[in-house]
């Protein structure tokens, strides 16, 4: 059997990755879980795959852990540094579910380690994707990609490296597509969490409605495929049908089309380079009434704008850009400043950064802690 280890094993993403071990029946031992403080949903876990150790990050959350696990067999770590230990601990796979800028550092002991990546913290390859790139390419391992539109970019690649003229990311355009400018300065949190086609966690869904997903992916397709940002382009299609195209250089365009179901992209990075039955509902084209494509709207949605300009500027500004956006989320989330504002957050972060070229680890480490400090600032400067 292989061994997998899951960052982030109480989130959707590693939620729906222990049901892709489900269905491939004695494939995988789970070798190490870890969760932020979901120590109920994670004890139930624990139970079902009786892994070696578990990571727990919040402190208090481990110790009650520990005081009331049943089997004692599996060890309990705690803290963000345990993060990291999990990541290195020798596997066939570790799937990285965290979410956000705390992922990067996990990422990045994984590669130390030699173990292949699959990757659903996009925040890895925002924030240090030169870094970890260049640390895949030393290792010799694989870095698979989890994100639906960046999994399918995989897959249409195979065979037309060589050929590709553009990348075609698909975004759903989230629950404002359709929304004015004045509609979107009165939406609640409990609009912006309510998803068309996706079930995610608050974080991703909040930034697939202000297109900074979009942004923070268009940067990770940089990074993973080596292309440059103008031969990379974003599509809104509402029906979430195609998961993104390819177009080759003899205009030809490739598309990979699927179901809107995480499971999907998930196994493929579990038994890759093979296929097999998977728990995805079967796509049933003759039941689909159009599949449409719009172009995105920058001035309505400008953290896209944002993210662009980050990432062709690089250093670290896209670790600056995400910074913020991270702060500015989270206190949306709490009601603290309204919608519109994630991106305004955003663009002063940004104006006020003096960037790295060609940062290290330890300076993409710092200019994600500036930005947070300024991003809080000018929270409480306006609100």
């Amino acid at each position: 059997m292989k061994k997998i280890t899951i960052l982030g094993s109480t989130g959707s993403i590693g939620c729906q990755t222990l049901e892709v071990i489900d269905n491939l029946l004695d494939e995988w031992e789970v070798k190490a879980l870890t969760a932020y403080k979901n120590i109920d949903f994670l004890s139930q876990q624990i139970e079902k795959y009786q892994p070696e150790f578990v990571v727990v990050v919040d402190e208090k959350a481990a110790a009650a852990l520990k005081t009331n696990l049943k089997n004692k067999k599996t060890e309990v770590l705690s803290g963000k540094e345990s993060l990291k230990t999990a990541a290195s601990v020798e596997v066939d796979l570790l799937l990285n579910a965290v979410v956000g800028f705390a992922g990067l550092e996990p990422s990045i002991a994984a590669a130390n380690a030699g173990n292949d990546i699959a990757l659903a913290n996009k925040e890895s390859l925002v924030s240090g994707g030169s870094i970890l790139t260049d640390l895949v390419r030393k290792k010799g391992i694989k870095l698979l990609p989890v994100d639906s539109e960046h999994n399918a970019i995989f897959q249409l690649l195979k065979g037309h490296r060589e050929e590709l003229d553009q990348i075609l990311l698909t975004a759903s355009g989230g629950p404002f597509f359709s929304y004015s400018k004045d509609e979107l300065a009165g939406v609640s949190v409990e609009d912006a969490l309510n998803h068309p086609n996706w079930e995610m966690g608050s974080k991703i869904t909040i930034d697939s409605a202000s297109l900074m997903n979009k942004g923070l992916e268009v940067i990770e397709a940089h990074w993973l495929f080596n292309c440059d940002y103008e031969n990379i382009k974003v599509l809104v299609h509402p029906q979430s049908i195609v998961h993104s195209m390819i177009s080759l250089i003899d205009g030809t365009v490739l598309a990979e089309m699927g179901s809107a179901d995480m499971r999907m992209p998930i196994q493929y990075c579990l038994t890759y380079p093979e296929r097999k039955q998977s728990l995805g509902a079967k796509l049933e084209l003759d039941k689909i009434a159009a599949l449409e494509f719009f172009q995105a709207d920058t001035e309505k949605f400008p953290n896209l704008k944002y993210a662009y300009t980050a990432g062709k500027v690089g250093g670290t500004y896209p670790a600056v850009l995400n910074a913020a956006n991270e702060i500015a989320v989270y206190s949306f989330l709490k009601g603290e400043i309204p919608f519109l504002a994630l991106s305004r957050v955003v663009a002063a972060v940004l104006d006020q950064h003096q960037n790295t070229v060609d940062p290290s680890l330890e300076a993409v480490l710092n200019a994600d802690q500036e930005a947070r400090r300024l991003a809080l600032e000018v929270i409480k400067e306006w609100f």
